[in-house]
Order: C-alpha cells, then sequence, then structure tokens
C-alpha cells in the first residue's frame, strides 16, 4: 500500500509548475494543511481541499491564507477584537505528506494524505509565531558571528580557519525523544517501576510483542520521511509485560527512546514534530498509549529529550568546518567560539529556562537521581585526550576525536512537550551573547579554559563570582543540596 506514495515535498528544488504537477501526480492527496506553531508550540491543522491549492497556487505560494487567530496561543498578539491571521507557507523547508492509513481511497487502493506545509503566522504583517522566532534567532546568530570573526579574526585562534575563506555560518540542531508506552486503561504498579529503575532491569533490554512491532514500524517510516533515524531502545523506566491466555502481551508499561539525524535548526524543529505525530500514531494502531510528558509518574524516570546544539562554517571551497573545535583535537577541549558560546549559555541559563521548562509537569522531572539536570553546570570530560559524558549535569561536551565535525553540545534540561523553536532560539541568542563577550578580550584558549573551570568564590572574566560552573562528578552524590 504504501508502494508509490510521496512523503516529502522539498518547494525550494522545485519550480512552480513542477511543484503543481507534482502533486497532480499524486492523486492520493486530498487536502492540504498550513502547519503554523503558535508560542505553547501548538501546531494548526486545518484541512483545505487540495483543489483549492491547484485552482489558485499563488495565494497559497505567495499570499497567505487569513484565518481567525484567537483560538491560538499568540498572548497580547492576537485577541478577540484583533483575531486576524494570516498563514503563510514556508517554501524553504521540507513539507511532508501526512497519510491516514484508516481511510483508504478505494479508487486507487491508496491511503488518503494531507500535504502538511509548515508556515508563519502573521498578525499586523508581523510574523508572531515560534517558527518565525527561530527563523530571526538563526538569522541574528549567523550574521553577528560573521561579523564579529571578520572584525576579530582572533577568536580564530588554534582552529586553522582563514576568516575571509569563510562564506557563511551554518546552525545545526538535533533532538531525541523519550516515550512511555502503555496498554490502554492499565494503572501503573510504582512501586514496580521503582525496582525495575533501580536495578536497571529495562535499560537497553529487547522489546518485545506490539512494543517491537511498533517501535520497528516508526523507524521505518521514519525513513519514508527522510527524518533517517539512528537507533530505537528501551530506556530506564518500566517493568516486564505479562502473558495472557492467547499468548499476547498485556500490561505493558515501558519507557523507550527513538534518536535520528540533526538538521539545519529549523527543519530539525519540524522533524521533531513529525516525529512526534508518527510515533502517537503508529503504537495506536498496534494497541498502545504513548505519553510525552515530562513527568507522567511520580517516582520513576521521567521523559527527557535531549538538545544538541553545533555551530559550523561553511567555507567558500564548499567544505564545512565545526566551529568549536580546535585545528588539532588533543590541544584543547574547544575553540575560543566554543568556550564563549558554553560561557553565554551556562551565564544566561535563568533567562533560558522559562523556554524550556515551563510548566508544573516539566519541574517535576529535574529531580536528583532520575538523570535530569538539577544545576547550572557543564561536563568537558576527565581528560582531553578521552571524551567522556556525565549524566548529571545541565550541558555535556560532546567530542568525537576521530570527526572534529561532531563537536557539540548537549543541553539535558529539555523534556518531548518543551517548544524546540523558542528553545533552540533562546540557547543560540545565549551563547551568541558569550562569544560577543570573548571577541571583545585577548584571553587564550587556556586562559578561557580555567576561567570556565573556576572554583566558587573566585572572580572571573563573564561568569558570576559565587558559582562553579563546570564538574565531572555525580552531581546527585558528591554535593550537598547547598552546593
Amino acid at each position: 500500500m504504501e508502494k508509490d506514495l510521496l512523503f516529502v515535498v522539498k518547494p525550494y528544488e522545485l519550480t512552480k509548475e513542477e511543484l503543481i504537477n507534482l502533486i497532480q501526480n499524486h492523486p492520493e492527496i486530498k487536502f492540504l494543511s498550513l502547519m503554523g506553531i503558535d508560542l505553547s508550540g501548538n501546531d494548526t491543522d486545518v484541512k483545505i481541499p487540495i483543489k483549492n491549492f491547484l485552482d489558485n497556487p499563488d495565494e497559497f505560494l505567495s499570499g497567505g491564507v487569513q484565518t481567525d487567530g484567537s483560538s491560538v496561543v499568540l498572548p497580547g498578539i492576537a485577541s478577540l477584537n484583533n483575531a486576524k491571521v494570516d498563514i503563510v507557507a514556508d517554501l524553504e523547508s521540507n513539507w511532508f505528506v501526512d497519510y491516514n492509513f484508516e481511510h483508504i481511497d478505494s479508487t486507487i487502493d491508496k491511503p488518503v494524505g494531507t500535504l502538511r506545509i509548515p508556515s508563519f503566522l502573521y498578525h499586523n504583517e508581523k510574523a508572531v509565531d515560534s517558527r518565525s522566532v527561530l527563523r530571526r534567532a538563526v538569522h541574528s546568530f549567523c550574521d553577528t558571528l560573521l561579523k564579529l570573526i571578520k572584525e576579530n579574526p582572533h577568536i580564530l585562534e588554534g582552529t586553522g580557519i582563514d576568516s575571509e575563506k569563510i562564506d557563511k555560518v551554518v546552525l545545526t540542531s538535533g533532538t531525541e525523544l523519550e516515550f512511555w508506552v502503555r496498554t490502554p486503561n492499565d494503572a501503573a504498579d510504582v512501586e514496580a517501576l521503582s525496582t525495575s529503575q533501580v536495578l536497571q532491569e529495562q535499560y537497553w533490554q529487547r522489546t518485545r510483542g506490539s512494543v517491537r512491532t511498533a517501535l520497528e514500524q516508526a523507524l521505518l517510516l521514519m525513513e519514508k520521511y527522510e527524518l533517517y533515524p539512528e537507533m530505537g531502545h528501551k530506556e530506564v523506566g518500566g517493568v516486564k509485560a505479562k502473558l495472557d491466555v492467547s499468548g499476547n502481551l498485556t500490561h505493558i508499561m515501558e519507557q523507550l527512546e527513538i534518536d535520528w539525524k540533526y538538521a539545519s535548526s529549523l527543519q530539525a524543529a519540524d522533524n521533531e514534530l513529525l516525529a512526534r505525530t508518527l510515533v502517537k500514531e503508529v503504537f495506536r494502531k498496534n494497541g498502545l498509549e504513548v505519553t510525552f510528558q515530562a513527568k507522567p509518574i511520580e517516582g520513576v524516570a521521567g521523559n527527557g529529550k535531549h538538545m544538541h546544539i553545533g555551530v559550523a562554517a561553511k567555507l567558500k571551497d564548499g567544505t564545512t568546518v565545526n566551529l568549536f573545535s580546535p585545528e588539532n583535537m588533543r590541544d584543547s577541549f574547544m575553540n575560543k567560539i566554543g568556550y564563549g558560546a558554553l560561557m553565554g549559555l551556562l551565564h544566561n541559563y535563568e533567562v533560558i529556562n522559562p523556554f524550556i521548562s515551563s510548566t508544573i509537569d516539566s519541574l517535576n522531572r529535574l529531580k536528583p537521581g532520575f538523570e535530569a539536570p538539577v544545576c547550572i553546570v557543564a561536563s568537558l570530560g576527565h581528560n582531553v585526550d578521552i571524551p567522556s559524558r556525565n549524566r548529571t549535569v545541565l550541558v555535556g561536551l560532546i567530542r568525537d576525536m576521530s570527526n572534529p565535525l561532531a563537536t557539540r553540545f548537549e543541553v539535558r534540561s529539555p523534556n518531548p512537550l518543551t517548544n524546540s523553536y523558542l528553545s533552540i532560539a533562546a540557547l543560540y541568542q545565549a551563547m551568541l551573547d558569550g562569544i560577543t563577550a570573548v571577541a571583545g578580550t585577548n584571553l587564550s584558549v587556556d586562559e578561557l579554559h580555567n576561567n570556565l573551570i573556576k572554583p566558587s568564590g573566585q572572580e572571573k572574566f563573564y561568569l558570576e563570582k559565587d558559582r562553579e560552573y563546570v564538574s565531572e562528578k555525580n552531581i546527585y552524590e558528591e554535593y550537598s543540596t547547598e552546593e
């Protein structure tokens, strides 16, 4: 049934005529939906017959569709007496065809599809949605960093990069999803779940039955949508399912994680929204209920969504270089730009946090002992030669000694329902603040490293005196609450 179905449309690679022909050649696409993202991260979904698009494509491609914005979350912007919002299609991002596999068009024996178009929401001729916030943040970061590099070429010290050879700055981001799966109407046995977690009975264990089927189907479907899944596995939470008289598994209560490939920041946030939808639908069709809540069960591990944040430069000869990595990976953990970015993220995290953890549910997850961060601290690794990962910190430096392009930050505080558009925007703006500060000094890489790893009570450049920002210890066990 999935043969010859169209899953991804790339409008930036097509002329208007080619786009129209592509849609006409896929009669299974019956509807179009303009997907704007409000400030709470909710996506709009309106079914518009595809004939309306084919009859007047310019209205959708060059103009915008007018709608009532009073029902979307745009506080202080769209109101009951000033509710007109225009939804404008994004022609530079991937469009996705969302298929209803429970609604088959019998004339062509294919499921009915809806072309979902990521869009921007305009109110009084201003873009006011989450996607537009991230788009502006990306442009601001890239333009400002490129200007800083041109005016302060010393910040490329130790990278082997010539500032005159940089064509543009490129931001890449990646997210992942943790989620709980259960058979509907089954109550959670918190004591059994807690015991299983302590004994680590479920982590990376083999999936079975309908959970295995759903996980495999989800990963295969993600491939069709060009999300490039990297792995799916059991997480720390869960208990062993039981067999019923028919030999089927029941009383399922498991925690899973799915990872996929990074992309440009705006595309990465769109991809995550798609992945969440695919996972929920695939597991539902297998008789399973999925929750992306941050802390669905008190006393048991919650769901995280670690964000991976990177910065690269595209050179005029077409090559890509990482702007966090030193030329020799054994010389230092990062270069000047990397240290500035990490200091900016940590120094400004109180400003970022409301965009990442803004609900009671999200804050309930951030407790000691559940592999969720509880304080503003980073980990660089035990030594520069051997990358390591500390799962108790807020931000981890991810490095691969054989691949300098892989250097990035892993932010561990987000949860699956965190608004990725606003969060990524906030993270990059905070990082830019630190890079700007470093560009205005003549501190060497070693001096910046010593600045970042300072003990509490020591006065240093940019950072607060009475704070410690880096630790390689187990934060939960080796520090008191006060520390």
